[in-house]
């Protein structure tokens, strides 16, 4: 067992190196709000080229810096869905940082811990303290990674895209040590498919049972239904998601969209006909890529070059 443990720790390094420059954990020291855990990270390769990573405990932040001729200065944190279960690390994670890459922005794939009460203190919290962390940390080593501290984002595919909506709507409570005050709040936010509402008419149950827990209370489900969490000062978002989504309603997007006008917050969305849930960067049933709608929205924010 030991052995099969060294070899699956010795292909993960391999598969980051391959997709990345650098990997660090994300918190020097101790991880907060954690307990001692015993069970080990799992990689799983799919046949579908992703790989999907089980039992996080210890968070950590994948570097993807673009060319120096073309970095722009904009960042985006990367959080990869997989209903607070899973991590889809590569599909909703390295391959599109990559495609960031490609348009001169530093992308940085944040792999968060997954609620357990095994691992965790309060697990409500604890995906939220990692990508509070990691936009505090793309801010703090700025000067380093060749990054504009007024362009710095957030991104998520279905349930981390929850988690990338409540980064953009829950960044005046600090839940992690900021002693130097550094912003928390992203500068915009890319919603892919995202779970938005743990409310039963529309919510992804199954997120919010995995994140707050079966029957919870009125108060937590609302304060964690980022539709009713918008006000004016939520970063501007851009969206996306399929009409046909029978895992998360598209109606997670639309009403999310219709805060965001309602508060007056810049916002765009797009809408397919079809394509289900999670299929990353590519509808299968259409020509249509909707990074390159992404790409547009992102000059026309002043965000990268025209």
């Amino acid at each position: 067992m030991k052995k099969l443990v060294s070899i699956l720790f010795i292909l993960i390094i391999a598969m980051q190196n391959n997709y990345a420059q650098t990997t660090i954990n994300l918190y020097d020291g101790a991880v907060p709000n954690s307990k001692p855990y015993t069970t080990h990270e799992w990689w799983e390769p799919q046949s579908n080229g992703d790989t999907i990573v089980s039992f996080t405990s210890v968070p950590t932040l994948t570097l993807f810096l673009p060319d120096k001729k073309i970095a722009n200065g904009t960042a985006v944190v990367i959080c990869p869905g997989g209903g607070y279960w899973v991590t889809s690390i590569v599909k909703e994670g390295f391959a599109v940082a990559r495609e960031f890459n490609k348009m001169g922005v530093a992308a940085f794939v944040l792999k968060y811990r997954i609620p357990n009460d095994s691992s965790m203190v309060d697990r409500k919290i604890g995906p939220l303290q990692d990508a509070q962390r990691a936009i505090q940390l793309v801010r703090m080593h700025a000067k380093e990674w060749n990054v504009d501290v007024n362009k710095v984002g957030i991104m998520g595919f279905s349930a981390g895209g929850h988690l990338a909506s409540t980064a953009s709507t829950h960044f005046n409570h600090s839940y992690i040590d900021n002693k130097d005050n550094i912003n928390l709040r992203p500068d915009f936010s890319i919603l892919i498919y995202p779970v938005i509402s743990f409310q039963d008419s529309i919510g992804h149950i199954g997120s919010r049972d995995q994140l707050i827990g079966k029957n919870p209370p009125k108060d937590l489900t609302d304060l964690f239904s980022n539709e009713l969490q918008v006000t004016s000062q939520t970063s501007p978002t851009f969206l996306v998601h399929a009409t046909d989504d029978d895992v998360v309603p598209v109606m997670n997007s639309i009403v999310y969209y219709e805060a965001l006008l309602h508060n007056k917050v810049s916002a765009e969305m797009h809408i397919y006909k079809a394509g289900g849930h999670g299929f990353g960067m590519y509808n299968p049933t259409t020509k249509d890529l909707w990074m390159e709608h992404c790409k547009n929205w992102m000059q026309s924010m002043n965000l990268i070059n025209k």
